[in-house]
């Protein structure tokens, strides 16, 4: 099994969705793990990358291709991935900006979705992917919940249905009870069946 784990997090140390989210890639198995930090750096749409995008393939000049090196190895490792793992935090009410400048990457018509009579359709096979979010104050699922929602909504989009959230939520109001819960809730996940 190959799985991809997405850390979004800022923070190196001290970080409840690092944490969390490694303890489920560590329950799940070890038989390869993709890591993408995107802490690490990720490029940002310019106008360039807009360019490079709306180009056809076969169009696409030298620099263009370049332009989208990053965003092929990103799809390239969710095409790869039996099950993904992403950890999230909510800042301000959202995701962090790296997370959206990953989804505005690895969202490209013709290739992680396309465009029908009955409106888009994503166009990756669908598989389990678990986020692992954490908040200081906000409850996560709530109206409030502008990361966790938008994330599911957008792996929809691509065709990624299969998603269960494992809440860390409001830990600078209990955090020892929050981070407890979330991780009873690792432990209870099912393990993928083995191949005969």
């Amino acid at each position: 099994m190959t799985i991809l784990h997405i850390n979004t997090s800022a923070r190196h140390t001290g970080s409840a969705s690092r944490e969390l989210s490694a303890r489920l890639v560590e329950r799940l198995g070890d038989d390869t793990i993709i890591e993408r930090d995107l802490a690490d750096g990720i490029p940002q749409y310019t106008e360039a990358t807009l360019q490079a995008v709306f180009t056809p393939h076969e169009h696409r000049t030298e620099e263009q291709i370049a332009e989208l090196t990053v965003a092929g190895e990103l799809i390239a490792e969710l095409q790869s991935a039996d099950t993904i793992v992403i950890g999230l935090p909510i800042y301000n009410f959202g995701p962090p900006a790296t997370l959206k400048a990953w989804a505005d990457l690895v969202a490209q018509a013709g290739v992680t979705f396309q465009y029908s009579e009955e409106g888009p359709k994503g166009l990756l096979a669908d598989r389990p992917v678990y986020v692992v979010v954490a908040s200081g104050g906000v409850p996560i699922g709530s109206g409030m919940d502008f990361s966790s929602t938008w994330l599911t909504q957008f792996l929809g989009f691509l065709g990624l249905r299969n998603v269960a959230v494992i809440p860390a939520g409001q830990l600078n109001i209990d955090p020892e009870y929050a981070l407890e819960a979330a991780r009873e809730r690792i432990d209870g996940v099912e393990l993928p069946a083995l191949a005969a």
